[in-house]
């Protein structure tokens, strides 16, 4: 099951991309990534509310501090992701973020031990890490008249700074940090809380609403800013998506059996983001580009197999 779970997780969040890079690439809005953590917030604190009211899963304080850590590494990236999507295109940040799949799948490796992996597996792991930071690093070193093509193409003009590469790279480090803090925690949980997984999933969800109030208190009631409902409205479609992407994920890390294979493929929603940022965006892409998703299908594949 969790081979599913990843996969319902890499295509949902290759849509939050989407149309969070939709909602928050207009330059001129300085607020943007703090509107979008508001859309996240409001559709998870929804989903928590049917989750504990509705389906009886158990949450307390005891729990959301237990994973409140987990919880701020994550809205931490994010927040940051959600920042470089107004300076850098969709095609170079994903790729960027979520190589930290690849980063959370060495750690495990390291400090858990590899020794339950087939030589078959590993070689696949490392396809899926190859593909994911492959592709960092072709759009990273792209020919400028090739950036070129594209942006015009796009519409949109970017250019190259610290800042637009620095903030996918603190998210792929934070969220590292937060994957494997959070396979940990879900883990010392098991046993402790009933459903563990989907309590944490809740706990996450709750912190996340409080940042959106945080958020909306700064944004509207200090800032004065005004909310247009034809701007905000890829926001929430993507939070939608992040939101179902969230709940397949936690599901699907929760398999320590299997965690060094499903990080690195739900990583791998960078792939599905890159081909979206070339249909929907007009972002074009090199034979390099394409070498690279072939590499993260290709991994993916092997994992899926081994798993039948």
């Amino acid at each position: 099951m969790w081979f599913w779970l990843s996969l319902i997780a890499l295509l949902c969040w290759s849509g939050s991309d989407l149309f969070s890079k939709i909602g928050c690439r207009d330059a001129s809005d300085r607020l943007s990534h703090l509107k979008m953590v508001m859309a996240v917030g409001i559709v998870m604190g929804i989903h928590a509310s049917v989750e504990v009211f509705i389906n009886g899963v158990t949450i307390n304080l005891s729990i959301i501090l237990t994973y409140l850590p987990v919880s701020l590494l994550y809205i931490g990236s994010m927040t940051l992701g959600y920042i470089g999507l107004r300076y850098i295109e969709l095609s170079i940040s994903s790729p960027i973020c979520n190589s930290s799949g690849a980063l959370t799948a060495v750690l495990t490796l390291i400090f858990v031990g590899a020794e339950d992996y087939s030589p078959l597996a590993l070689f696949a792991i490392a396809l899926v890490c190859v593909g994911a930071i492959g592709l960092g690093v072709v759009d990273s070193l792209e020919d400028n008249d090739l950036r070129a093509a594209r942006q015009k193409a796009g519409n949109y003009k970017y250019a190259k700074s610290f800042l637009a590469l620095a903030m996918p790279v603190a998210y792929c480090i934070l969220d590292a940090a937060g994957t494997f803090a959070d396979n940990r925690v879900l883990d010392m949980l098991e046993g402790v809380v009933e459903n563990h997984e989907a309590s944490c999933n809740v706990a996450y969800e709750l912190t996340f609403l409080f940042a959106a109030v945080v958020c909306f208190i700064y944004v509207v009631l200090i800032k004065k800013d005004r909310l247009i409902p034809k701007m905000e409205a890829p926001k929430y479609i993507g939070a939608v998506c992040e939101t179902a992407g969230q709940l397949a994920y936690i599901y699907a890390i929760a398999d320590t059996t299997h965690f060094a294979m499903s990080a690195p493929i739900i990583s791998s929603y960078c792939a599905a983001s890159v081909l979206w940022s070339r249909i929907f965006l007009r972002e074009k892409l090199s034979w390099k580009h394409y070498a690279m998703i072939a590499l993260v299908v290709v991994g993916i594949a092997i994992m899926g197999l081994l798993d039948v």
